[in-house]
C-alpha cells in the first residue's frame, strides 16, 4: 500500500474512527483501515512518511499501541530521501506487517542513497535493483553500525514502549545537510509542525488536567 499522506481529513471523515485513533493526517487514519482490514495471517507492506514514525501525539501513539499489540510489526525500511521526486521529497518508510501474533521485535533498516545519487528524480528514478543491499541483508539479518550511527538494528517491544512509541530509529545521521528546495521544505516542515503542534495540544491538555485538578483540591 501507499496510501496518501501530507493531507488532514475534515471532522466528518474522522467521525467514521474510533475516538482514540481521529488522526487529522490522512497516512494515520489509512493505517487504522488497513488494520481493519487485514484478515488473519495477511501481510502487509504500507508506505509511510517520517511523521508516522516520530509522532507521540495522543491519536499516533494509540495507532501504534494498536499496530505493535495486534500485528507483528517485524521490519521497517527507511528508505532514502527524494524517493517520490519530483512529486514530493518527504522522507518515507515501508512498514512490513502481518497478522499473527503480537510483535516482540522489531529490526529497523537504512537504505542508503546508491553510490554515485544524490537525489532521485524524474529522469533518475529509484529501480528495484536499488533495493538490493536491503533483500541481502533481509536474508541474513545482522546489525549494522557505521561511524557510530546504526544502519540495521533489532529493538524489542518493550524498547519501544519505553520510547512513547517513538520508532524514528536506524535513520540518516547526515540528512540536515540535504538542501531542499523552497516548495519543498515548506512541505517537510508542514509536517513536523503538525506532528509538533500535536504534542504540545497533548501536554497542555495534560497540564490543564493536573491545574484542574488541584484546584479543586483547594475549592475544597
Amino acid at each position: 500500500m501507499n496510501p496518501p499522506y501530507g493531507g488532514n481529513e475534515k471532522e466528518g471523515v474522522k467521525v467514521n474512527f474510533p475516538s482514540d485513533l481521529r488522526s487529522s493526517e490522512t497516512a494515520d487514519l489509512f493505517i487504522s483501515v488497513i488494520m481493519y482490514r487485514l484478515k488473519k495471517n495477511g501481510r502487509c507492506a504500507v508506505i509511510i512518511p517520517d511523521g508516522f514514525l516520530f509522532g507521540t501525539d495522543n491519536a499516533k501513539v494509540a495507532i501504534k499501541q494498536k499496530l505493535f499489540s495486534e500485528f507483528n510489526l517485524h521490519t521497517v525500511v527507511r528508505m532514502p530521501h527524494s524517493v517520490f521526486a519530483p512529486y514530493t521529497s518527504i522522507t518515507t518508510n515501508i512498514l512490513f506487517f502481518d497478522k499473527t501474533t503480537p510483535t516482540i521485535e522489531t529490526w529497523f533498516y537504512r537504505l542508503d542513497m546508491p553510490q554515485g545519487y544524490k537525489n532521485f528524480s524524474k529522469t533518475k528514478p529509484m529501480k528495484l535493483e536499488h533495493f538490493a543491499p536491503a533483500i541481502e541483508w533481509w536474508n541474513n539479518r545482522t546489525k549494522i553500525n557505521i561511524d557510530g550511527f546504526d544502519k540495521a538494528k533489532k529493538y524489542t517491544i518493550q524498547e519501544i514502549a519505553d520510547r512513547n512509541y517513538n520508532i524514528d530509529l536506524c535513520g540518516y545521521p547526515h540528512e540536515e545537510e540535504e538542501i531542499l528546495p523552497p516548495k519543498e521544505l515548506i512541505q517537510q516542515y508542514q509536517e513536523k509542525r503538525a506532528s509538533l503542534n500535536a504534542d504540545i495540544d497533548r501536554v497542555l491538555s495534560e497540564i490543564t488536567s493536573i491545574l484542574g485538578i488541584q484546584d479543586r483540591e483547594k475549592t475544597l
